[in-house]
C-alpha cells in the first residue's frame, strides 16, 4: 500500500514539531563531555544518584503495579460507587504542578500531616526528608500514568473470555491471573514503562518533599539540578546519561507505540 502525499498545511508544522523537539536532543549530544564520562561515572555523587534513582524508581514502579493494576480493572468494569469521580482524582497528579504535589505530600504525610502525625506519634515513622520519601513522591506522580494505560486496556478487553473462564469452573483469582492479565500483557507493559519513565525523571515533588540530600534522596534529576549551578559541563553530562535511559525506553515501546501502522510501509 503506497503511503499518502500529505498536505503541506499538515507537513510543514508537523516538521517544524519534529525539529522543535529533535534540537534540544542535539544540544545535549553535541555538547557532551563525552572524553570525562569515565571518571563522571565514577564519581560518587554520580554513582548515588544513579542508586537511588534506580531503587525509588523501580520500588514506586512495583507499588504502581501492585495497587495500580487492580484499580485500573475496577474503574475499568465500573464496579465502585462514583467510578467517574474517582476517575478524576486519578487525574489529578497529572494536572498538579510538581512542586504542588511536594506540598501536598507534606501535608499528608509529613510529620505534621493529618496522616503523617498518627504515623510518627504511634509508630516513629516518618517520610519527608528520607529515601522513602521520594519512593511515595514518585508513586505518587508516576501512578496515574499506569492506571490509564492499563484501564485502557482491561476497556478494550472481550468480556467473553472471562465469562466462558467462568463457566469452565475458573475462579476470579484464576480467571485473572491466567485469562485477563496475559490479554491485557500489552498495555500493561505500556504502562509500566511509561510509569517508570515518569519516575525515575521526578523533580518537583521529590525536591518539595524529600529533598535534596547526596546519597539519601538525590536523585539524577536533583543531580542535573544542583550541578547546573555549579558545572555546566557535568550538568550535561548527567542529562546524556538520562537521555541514554530514554533510549532504552524507546526500545522497550518498539512493539507497541513506535510500531504504529505498518500497513502503508
Amino acid at each position: 500500500m503506497t503511503r499518502r502525499h500529505a498536505p503541506w498545511f499538515l507537513l510543514i508544522p508537523g516538521l517544524i514539531a519534529v525539529i522543535f523537539l529533535v534540537l534540544p536532543v542535539i544540544g545535549l549530544v553535541t555538547q557532551a563531555p563525552w572524553g570525562s564520562f569515565g571518571s563522571l561515572l565514577s564519581d560518587p555523587v554520580t554513582r548515588d544518584a544513579l542508586r537511588i534513582s534506580a531503587l525509588s524508581s523501580l520500588c514506586a514502579t512495583a507499588i504502581c503495579i501492585v495497587l495500580g493494576t487492580p484499580l485500573a480493572w475496577l474503574l475499568a468494569r465500573n464496579a465502585l460507587p462514583g467510578t467517574r469521580f474517582i476517575r478524576a482524582l486519578v487525574v489529578v497528579p497529572l494536572l498538579l504542578p510538581p512542586v504542588v504535589a511536594g506540598v501536598g505530600l507534606l501535608t499528608a504525610f509529613g510529620r505534621r500531616g493529618f496522616a503523617g502525625s498518627f504515623l510518627y506519634d504511634q509508630f516513629g515513622i516518618q517520610f519527608p526528608f528520607t529515601t522513602a520519601g521520594v519512593i511515595i513522591a514518585e508513586t505518587f506522580v508516576a501512578m496515574p500514568f499506569l492506571i490509564i494505560t492499563v484501564e485502557a486496556g482491561f476497556r478494550g478487553l472481550h468480556k467473553e473470555y472471562e465469562e466462558v473462564a467462568a463457566t469452565l469452573g475458573a475462579s476470579s483469582w484464576q480467571t485473572f491471573r491466567h485469562v485477563t492479565l496475559p490479554l491485557v500483557a500489552p498495555a500493561l507493559l505500556s504502562g509500566v514503562v511509561l510509569c517508570w519513565a515518569r519516575a525515575v525523571g521526578e523533580f518537583g515533588a521529590t525536591i518539595g518533599f524529600a529533598g535534596n540530600f547526596p546519597g539519601v534522596t538525590q536523585t539524577m534529576p536533583l543531580a542535573i539540578y544542583s550541578e547546573l549551578e555549579v558545572d555546566r559541563s557535568l550538568a550535561i553530562g548527567l542529562s546524556v546519561i538520562l537521555l541514554m535511559v530514554c533510549l532504552v525506553i524507546l526500545v522497550l515501546l518498539r512493539r507497541t507505540y513506535l510500531r504504529g501502522d505498518t500497513t502503508n510501509d
